[in-house]
Parts: C-alpha cells; structure tokens; sequence
C-alpha cells in the first residue's frame, strides 16, 4: 500500500497521531530514542540521577569508560549510511539495556570479578566502535563483523562457498548469560543469499544425544551483514551443542569491523520496503528495514493488497480495510513482543532475536498468503477463513455435515483466546449446530466474508456489565466475558496460513 495509506492505517489501529514520542516505548523505534549511555546516570533501582554521575559509577572508573563509548559511537554513527544509521543505533540502544540490566546484579551483589567484567564489556565496546566507525563501506562478504551480542568471520573457502565463525556473549546479569561459539558452511543460492548449515560441536559425555545442525543463512543489506537462524523454537532455545547451548541471539545485523575490504565481490544493495528506512517509526519497521526477506515481504504484501482491492465488493472492501488497520496494529506489536516473550518473565530483559524475527516474518507470509490467495470464487462454507484475529477451517461432508476447527486470539496474549470447535449441518443454505442453546454456535455467509457466532457479541456485553443471561454460554473458557465472535475471509491453501494452533501468536 502506499506509504500515505500505510501510516493512516498504523495511526487508526495504535487510535493516535503517528509519531515516535506519542507510541508505546516497546512499540517506538530504538533509534527514535536516545543512544547515551544509561548506566552512570541511573540508580540500582532504574530512577534518575539530577545533574551528575552516581558515586558508584565515578568509584568504579565506569563514567570514564562510558563517555569513551558515547565518544567512539558519536564518531562511527557520523560515517554510517542513512539507511543504515537507524540499525546502529538500535545496536547500540540494545547494547545500553544489556549493560544497564547487568550493572542491577553488579551494584547489588558488589563482586570484584563482577565489577571488572562490566569494565571490559564497556571497554570492548568503545574498542569495537572504532573499528566499526572504520568498517562503513567495506565491500565483499569476507572478514570480520560485529554487533552488541558478539563476532563472526566470514572466510571464502571453495568459490561460492563461505565459512562462517562466530562467538556470542551476553549477560544481563543475575543468572541471565548466554555464550555460543558455532562454525557453518554456507553457499551461494539463486535469491543473494548464501544459505547452509551449523556445524555443531558433539557433546563427549557418554549417552548424550549429538547436536543437530541447524539451518542458517546470510547476506548483505546495504551496509550491514544480515545473519538468519532457521529452526524450530527447541532448536533455537536448548541445543546439545556444548559449545553453543542457546541459538537465539544469532539473527542479527552486523556490522564490518575494520575497513579492510572483502576478498570477494558480493551483492551490497539494500533491500527496499515500502516506507522510508531513513526514519523508520517502529521497532518492527527497524527490524524489516533489517531483513532483505521482511522488506521483500513488505514489497509483496503491497503489491497484493493493490491489486485485489479492486475485486471486492464495496462491502468486503471496507470489512477488509477495517481489518487491515487491525492486522497493521497486531505487525507493529508482533516483533518487540515476541524480541522480550512475556511469558519467560525472567528473561523479559533479553533480547530474543531468532524468535522475534521469525513471528514477524510468519505474520508477514501468512497476511500475504490471505491477499495473494483471496478466494473471492468460494461456494459456501468449507475452506479456510482467516481474519487478523482469528481462523477457522471448515470441512463439509457429502451429507452436508460440517466440522469446523479454529480459535480467535487476542494479540500478545494466548490466555484471551476462544477455541472453535464446532459440528452440525446444513439445511436449506444455513448452518445448524449439534447443539443448539440459547446462544448457539453460528457460521453465515455475508457476501465474500464469513461471520461466525454473529449473536456472542451481545452476550458478551451482557457479561461485562455484570448481567449475565442466565441461560448465555460462554464461547471463551478462559475468560468468560471475551466475545467469539470474527469476521473472516476466505483463503486458498498455503502452507503459510496459520493452523487452528495458531504457532505464531
């Protein structure tokens, strides 16, 4: 869609002005907000220091240190391209919370070791952004690379062919640390990207299972090496790989640390989505600014919605619009939520790159899938349904019964889910349930557009104003006062399309 559109739908689903001081902090763009350094101007418990550095700080030598990292940023942000300026700077802003969530152990636990490795780590940091600050404009693909969780080398081995090396750190403190040392062999594909395999290190305790390589792939974006991990959630998070237990900081951009340039010519443009990567507004806009595979996404996923538009009726037209501006809301939130998972309340603080960069990229297809695939030609009520809400899959026997099988979600949140499962028939063109209530399930064509239990809204108002109908049924056991009812469209088969599951949400 274009660009105008895109931001009136962004501003109708967040309901204000889109700007980056009027979103939600998670929401906002890193590189909306300031890149100084935290640590010395906060206390343990996060609040602010007036006028100065905390005694802690200038004790332990770390306001020194930290003006030596903003110095060394300030200067190697200047040297950036425009379109690579805003991923620095998130780097750098992830970078700043790891360190200030590491120093909340530091300043309460008081340990000289503990202590020192704060001062290497910020040491490191001004060190690397020099080098960084010298890398801007290196061209090929072999050599050194870097971000705030660690280094990989890119070395040409048999032409086309690359090995990859790289070692990961990160502590945020307390028992939240992470290490992966890990080797892959990558080659050239038809789509610039060079794709392979880790090359894991076997465990030598005596009946422990061996490490299963994982797929991994690379390319350049613009400025920027562009490192994707491609595995299920177990391999990601737990690994019998001794040297690399923990996958999941893997993806990333990263960025060429000296200037000396590759010993290979590799493709360098810059993969373009449909907004501006100079300014993006959200994280998630950083994050496909990031990712060739986001940004063509978002290419694709424009070009669909131009082009089917003008197959609807007025009526599908608007209920599809309506939904889009919902489905623009749900991708805002859909990376920084699953970059910091709520559920793993201890390791909120992380950054979950390999599993936030894989939510965003299903979103994406899934969405993609519906408006490539909108089948405006359906007869009746089998198929998949698919909403920026909900899904539901309906199967019809030649008897004319139905099953259908499906949920409605609330974004963020699985606990705000209604499970469909429905049975019955069709008679005389309309669906009847098996079991029949007061507030029966229901499925209804409305032109190209599917309305399923069209009555709960109504009950479900009657339950949050405390007057529950005595003979209601509640649709959503989780919580009760929730309304199941959606309006879907119809969608052809793809893989992409989410199943009743619903994996990533």
């Amino acid at each position: 869609m274009s660009r105008p559109l895109r931001l009136a739908l962004l501003a109708a689903a967040l309901s204000i002005p889109v700007t980056a001081h009027a979103m939600d902090d998670d929401m906002r763009a890193s590189s909306r907000g300031s890149v100084a350094m935290t640590l010395c101007a906060q206390n343990a418990d996060g609040s602010k220091i007036e006028g100065g550095t905390s005694k802690y700080c200038r004790e332990n030598g770390y306001d020194k240190l930290v003006a030596a990292v903003d110095t060394a940023f300030a200067t190697a942000v200047g040297k950036a391209q425009a379109n690579v300026r805003p991923l620095f700077r998130r780097d750098q802003v992830w970078f700043n919370e790891m360190i200030q969530q590491s120093d909340y152990t530091v300043e309460a636990v008081d340990g000289t070791e503990l202590r020192k490795t704060l001062a290497d780590a910020l040491r490191q940091r001004a060190a690397l952004l020099d080098d960084i600050g010298r890398g801007f404009g290196r061209s090929g693909l072999t050599g050194a690379w870097a971000n705030a969780f660690g280094d990989v080398t890119i070395t040409a081995t048999d032409p086309g062919t690359y090995r990859l090396d790289a070692e990961l750190s990160s502590n945020y403190g307390a028992d939240m640390q992470s290490h992966c040392k890990l080797e892959a062999t990558v080659k050239s594909g038809p789509d610039s990207w060079l794709a392979g395999a880790t090359i894991p290190t076997q465990p030598t305790q005596p009946g422990a299972l061996p490490a299963e390589p994982v797929s991994i792939k690379l390319r350049r974006q613009g400025d920027t090496l562009r490192i994707v991990i491609l595995a299920t959630e177990e391999q990601w998070s737990f690994s019998n790989d001794p040297d690399c237990g923990r996958l999941d900081q893997v993806t990333g951009t990263y960025f060429a640390s000296a200037r000396k340039d590759g010993t290979d010519k590799g493709d360098t443009s810059f993969i373009m989505p449909t907004f501006d990567c100079i300014q993006p507004e959200t994280a998630t806009d950083e994050e496909i600014c990031a990712d060739p595979d986001l940004a063509t996404n978002d290419q694709r996923l424009n070009r669909a919605w131009k082009a089917l538009l003008p197959r609807l009726d007025e009526a599908t037209r608007r209920a599809l619009t309506d939904d889009q501006r919902h489905w623009v809301g749900a991708q805002t939130e859909q990376y920084p939520e699953f970059l910091h998972p709520a559920w793993e309340k201890v390791n909120a603080p992380i950054h979950h790159t390999v599993f936030g960069r894989d939510r965003l990229n299903s979103l994406q297809r899934e969405r993609i899938a519906l408006l490539e695939g909108f089948d405006d030609k359906r007869i009746g009520l089998a198929g998949t349904w698919l909403a920026y809400n909900a899904v539901i899959k309906i199967t019809m026997d030649k008897d004319g019964s139905i099953d259908a099988k499906g949920w409605k979600w609330l974004q963020g949140d699985w606990k705000d889910s209604c499970d469909y499962e429905m049975s019955g028939e069709v008679k005389d063109g309309a669906f009847r349930a098996s079991d029949q209530g007061k507030n029966p399930d229901t499925l209804e064509r409305d032109r190209d557009m599917l309305v399923v239990n069209r009555l709960d809204d109504a009950f479900a108002s009657k339950r949050k104003a405390g007057k529950t109908d005595k003979d209601d049924e509640p649709k959503c056991k989780r919580v009760g006062s929730i309304s199941s009812t959606a309006r879907l469209f119809p969608a052809k088969p793809s893989e992409d399309i989410d199943n009743p599951e619903g994996a990533i949400r």
